[in-house]
């Protein structure tokens, strides 16, 4: 009996003992904190598999949510972060530079589409010519993200602007918001996918990429108005988007553009060192791009800086990783 008891308080102390070394050894990591657009959490959780696979001692910690929002919360509430990255380059240049960041790498591309289901109203009608028609009809529900805080938000109002000009059709925009009651604007893109799925929604505006990584039935749009080609972005600059400005009560107008994603490192960061491997591993072609490629969302191989100045600044194993071009 004496031996049964000596036995159970060696072996609750041999317990006790490797879950305080094991808390030990989760403490002892280097930690890496991310905060990204919500359209790239698929992959970065990917990345982040991989990565810490290769580097044991670094833990990624994410967040993620509409890069307006995230950006600010690195402005203005001060929120520590390692690495920032953008669905609208844009956001980093004018929130974070110069004073929270110091350079700008765009390292993808995307494009609008309008994913939907099989339970979809209209699902076995709806087309790349159609499409507007049928989010005007009554009792189609559709949705799309807040342009306040997500740049997929502000990109899908242009695209109904686009398509106003592009048909031809005096009056199209106002008949589809009109269509869209305010309570299907959600915060961020990525939680239309669980209404659409729950089939509380018909039709949501998403990237290509949110399609592709959810397995969403979606129509590809003409590519005057999906965003996704830089040759047509004399034609997308007609789309202007009036967005909450960073002071309440202000307002700042987005001018269309092709979608184009960007990355950052933080002044400030805790851990300068783990954020160059991580950017180092995701500006890799086998690397963090691949896994992109793979996820429906196209990489620019190399990644791209707009000037050989921003180019001699960025971290030395991170120049080889980029070219200069706008």
């Amino acid at each position: 009996m004496k031996r049964s008891v000596q036995k159970t308080v060696f072996i609750t102390a041999l317990i006790a003992f490797v879950g305080i070394l094991s808390i030990s050894i989760a403490a002892a990591k280097e930690k890496v904190t991310v905060f990204h657009a919500g359209s790239l959490t698929v992959p970065f959780a990917k990345m982040e598999k991989i990565f810490e696979a290769k580097y044991p001692n670094i833990d990624i910690l994410r967040e993620s949510g509409g890069s307006t929002k995230m950006a600010r919360m690195i402005s203005e509430l001060h929120k520590p972060a390692d690495i920032m990255a953008s669905a609208d380059f844009k956001i980093i240049d004018k929130t974070l530079i110069p004073q929270y960041a110091a350079w700008n790498i765009s390292f993808a591309t995307n494009q609008m589409v309008i994913c939907y289901t099989d339970h979809s109203r209209f699902a076995n009608e709806i087309n790349a010519d159609n499409w507007h028609k049928i989010l005007c009809r009554k009792g189609v529900v559709w949705g799309h993200s807040d342009p306040n805080l997500d740049p997929c938000g502000y990109r899908s109002l242009m695209v109904l602007q686009l398509a106003e000009k592009l048909y031809n059709s005096p009056g199209l925009y106002d008949q589809l918001i009109a269509n869209r009651p305010k309570e299907n604007i959600r915060p961020k893109s990525v939680e239309l996918v669980s209404l659409l799925k729950t089939g509380n929604m018909d039709y949501a505006w998403e990237y290509l990429s949110v399609a592709v990584q959810h397995n969403l039935r979606y129509i590809t749009i003409d590519d005057y108005i999906n965003l996704g080609n830089y040759k047509h972005n004399a034609f997308y600059k007609q789309a202007r988007v009036k967005v909450a400005g960073k002071k309440p009560g202000t307002w700042a107008t987005k001018i269309g553009k092709s979608c184009t994603y960007g990355i950052t490192m933080i002044k400030d960061c805790s851990n300068p060192k783990g954020a160059v491997l991580f950017l180092e591993y995701l500006l890799e072609p086998d690397g963090g791009l691949k896994v992109l490629k793979n996820m429906g969302q196209p990489p620019f191989v190399p990644c791209r800086v707009p000037s050989q100045k921003i180019k001699d600044i960025l971290p030395g194993s991170l120049q080889k990783l980029v070219e200069v071009k706008n």
